[in-house]
């Protein structure tokens, strides 16, 4: 029967020839109502399936419902390049992408937790401080009027901003918009208020106030056009006006970078922290303030309203205790409700969208996840395995892309795309069940059936970096000896403290050490994997010397740029307080550069062509030695599907460390560490991955990893294992030693499921 025919079959979502990203004319009948998970390796168009042609297409139909006026400030999406897309239903996409927010948006805020507090202590707080809103530190009638609801007062440094020693034509306030010439500057020194030559320490009592906190006056200043009466602030008056009343998430980056330079941060000493103002922390129960029960775990939250005597508040109680555990049961029982939204990672961002799903009563949906078992310990990834489960038992369809064994396990239908990445995936190389995938000839099919057993020889290390007394969030003075010369893996359930150890307390005490994360790039959106890696100059180069012309017409942020869009390949409308429109800029169609750099070949191909090449492709089409050299390390650390001139913000977590990981690999005599690398990984690749890891190490590197993956587990010289638990129950050391001696551990989390892992894949060893 064909795509079309199909449709009719209101049991499954129908895809008929779909050629979006690098799918080749894919055809697909997806049951509805069922979980299903779409495995493969990195860039075989898992994403392209289910996120660009899925979900696209139900957001743009669920858009054309809508009344012209809503659809013109909606964002628009373009219709997937397939000819079927059909019997779909509302789609619901939970990425990894970070909830973001401000400081002002919590755990509480998101999940709707604290509106259910609000009110318990609006009804039941003593003494009363009147309604709901009054206990909420965002709305004026509640927020602590020092800090304005932020719980965080940031103080000029004052011997920071200013140097005593310097007079003011030297240099004496040492922040950039008050810098000498500058009109800030005008007010003080040549306002006659202040001789400009003298040391401020020199000033008089009088003068050094009227420099600092001197107001209510009009000064003269030397203008352009003549002199100008200009009202008289003081420095720190006027810098805390400026950049400080604002908070310091209105700043644009470069600007906050300086005024972190001066100022210092700490509990706002009205509030305490407790963000709300005096009233509303006087309301209490059972002696507790709401403050404080936001600063407790959600685990110890639960206990404690659990425990609460008071009939009359029992719906309420109720209502946050079904909140608080859908929090708990997925794993994140040791966030605290205070915790702000962007200090959050990309996992535990995921299953907090999710918990807030579970609690809903509509049905008939499609949920998308993005690799949800991303920052699970083995040990909760059936926590992850149950809330799917649910989501699917409540008569919704679910969709994963997911790459972990124990997630695929639990699928009622497998789909995987490949066979390889890039120009080399696209096609649908595994329809069926779990039974049968492990029976198939696929990179997802021979992984499920081949895992790796305990390594027998161990690296001896070539000496320690010691970390002593670390007590950072929740470590309880920890100390333990890294070794040197080997492959470390630091292990423990989410929330034990492995972070905060690895990538916090040991680059604090040993500054060489050198951290590649998952954390942006710190780059413009204009970033591409080409200009990261330093290799763009010379493709720019290549194309000049072809042709005879300027280099910068081959640069899309200098004069090739195509006019329209300025080179950034789409054209952005903002729409105020909505999210901003962005569509394909139809001038260049998205290659952004303008007619004139596109008549030079090379090769036959374009610029433009080059930059939409991937990275194993430009290997062998780029002639240039030093070129082809970096990037072969990006092939190398398994981003040979890449593209050349993908911008690095639409880039995974895993995607971006990776990336970071490939400038540095031609550095030797190093201590890297490296957090949860083989997120976004195949099964199949964590093995490229560990041959990279092993190189790193031969060539006289100290590797340390962050991981969960316990393939890497297996394969590592050494393990630091941290626990027991999770918070304030976590935060120590509850093993050191090789993978074979952690099999004898007692207390952890991860030695448990290596033992079930091995044990449950022993057959499958044996036999295959």
């Amino acid at each position: 029967m064909s795509a079309r025919g199909e449709v009719r079959s209101g049991g499954h979502i129908v895809i008929g020839n779909a050629r979006v990203n690098n799918l080749r004319n894919v055809s697909l009948r997806i049951p509805k109502g069922r979980l299903t998970v779409f495995a493969g390796v990195s860039g075989s168009g898992k994403s392209s399936v289910v996120f660009d042609t899925i979900a696209v297409e139900s957001q743009r139909q669920l858009g054309e419902s809508f009344p012209s006026f809503i659809r013109n400030r909606l964002p628009r999406y373009e219709r997937p390049d397939a000819e079927v897309v059909a019997n779909l239903s509302t789609a619901i996409v939970v990425d990894q992408k970070p909830v973001g927010g401000n400081s002002r948006s919590t755990v509480g805020t998101m999940t709707d937790v604290h509106p259910v507090l609000r009110v318990l202590f609006s009804r039941h707080g003593k003494p009363e401080a009147g309604e709901s809103t009054r206990f909420s530190f965002n709305d004026p009638q509640g927020m602590c009027p020092a800090c304005e609801g932020l719980g965080r007062a940031v103080r000029v440094d004052q011997d920071a901003l200013i140097d005593e020693d310097k007079s003011l034509n030297d240099g004496a306030i040492r922040f950039p918009s008050f810098a000498k010439g500058t009109f800030q500057w005008q007010l003080y020194a040549e306002s006659g208020l202040f001789d400009p030559d003298l040391p401020v320490k020199k000033f008089s009592a009088a003068d050094h106030n009227k420099l600092l906190h001197g107001s209510g006056f009009k000064v003269d200043r030397a203008g352009r056009n003549g002199v100008y009466k200009n009202e008289y602030e003081g420095v720190l008056l006027r810098f805390d006006r400026r950049y400080l009343k604002k908070g310091l998430d209105s700043l644009a980056e470069r600007e906050r970078a300086a005024v972190e330079e001066v100022v210092h941060e700490g509990p706002c000493p009205e509030c305490r922290g407790g963000r709300l103002n005096e009233a509303a922390l006087a309301s209490k129960i059972d002696g507790r303030s709401i403050a404080d029960l936001t600063a407790l775990e959600v685990d110890e939250l639960i206990d404690l309203l659990a425990g609460l005597d008071l009939p009359a508040a029992k719906p309420i109680v109720a209502s946050a205790l079904a909140a608080l555990r859908r929090i708990s049961d997925i794993g994140l029982g040791y966030l605290t409700l205070d915790r702000e939204t962007p200090t959050l990672s990309g996992g535990e961002s995921q299953r907090l969208k999710t918990v807030r799903h579970l609690g809903s009563s509509l049905t008939d949906l499609t949920f998308i996840f993005d690799e949800p078992s991303t920052g699970l310990h083995p040990r909760d990834v059936h926590r992850l395995n149950e809330l799917l489960i649910a989501l699917r038992d409540k008569g919704n369809t679910v969709l994963v892309v997911e790459h972990d064994r124990d997630v695929l396990r639990i699928a009622d239908r497998v789909v995987e795309m490949g066979p390889g990445a890039g120009a080399e995936g696209g096609e649908v190389v595994f329809e069926g069940t779990v039974a049968q995938l492990r029976r198939a000839r696929t990179p997802t099919g021979r992984a499920m059936r081949s895992v790796p057993g305990i390594k027998e020889r161990f690296r001896e290390p070539t000496g320690t970096l010691p970390v002593r007394r670390a007590k950072l969030h929740n470590l309880k003075e920890v100390s333990v000896d890294f070794p040197t010369g080997v492959l470390t893996t630091v292990t423990g359930v989410a929330g034990s403290g492995k972070s905060t150890l690895v990538a916090g307390v040991l680059p604090l005490q040993h500054p060489d050490v050198v951290v590649v994360d998952q954390s942006s790039t710190g780059l413009s959106p204009r970033s591409v994997p080409a200009t990261y890696l330093e290799v763009m100059d010379r493709v720019r180069g290549v194309f000049a010397e072809a042709s005879g012309k300027d280099p910068g017409l081959f640069s899309f942020n200098s004069t090739g740029a195509c006019p329209s869009c300025k080179g950034r390949g789409v054209i952005q409308t903002d729409l105020a307080y909505l999210d901003p429109v962005t569509t394909t800029c139809e001038a260049c169609g998205g290659s952004r550069y303008r007619p004139e750099a596109l008549e030079h070949t090379l090769d036959g191909r374009t610029i433009a062509d080059v930059l939409a090449m991937t990275t194993d492709d430009a290997l062998e089409f780029l002639a240039d030695e030093d070129v082809r050299a970096r990037l072969a390390l990006l092939s190398e650390v398994g981003l040979g599907y890449l593209a050349l001139g993908r911008p690095l913000s639409t880039l995974s977590g895993g995607e971006r460390q990776r990336l970071k990981l490939a400038s540095r690999l031609r550095e030797t005599g190093n201590t890297y560490v490296l957090d949860e690398p083989t997120t976004g990984l195949h099964m199949s690749d964590v093995g490229r991955l560990l041959a990279l890891l092993d190189r790193l190490v031969d060539a006289g590197n100290t590797v340390i990893v962050i991981e969960h993956d316990l393939d890497v587990v297996r394969h590592s010289d050494w393990i630091v294992d941290l626990g027991p638990e999770a918070g304030r129950h976590g935060g120590e050391v509850v093993f050191e030693g090789t993978p074979a001696g952690l099999l004898e551990a007692e207390g952890s989390h991860t030695a448990r499921c290596l033992i079930a892992d091995l044990e449950e894949c022993a057959p499958r060893r044996r036999n295959g």
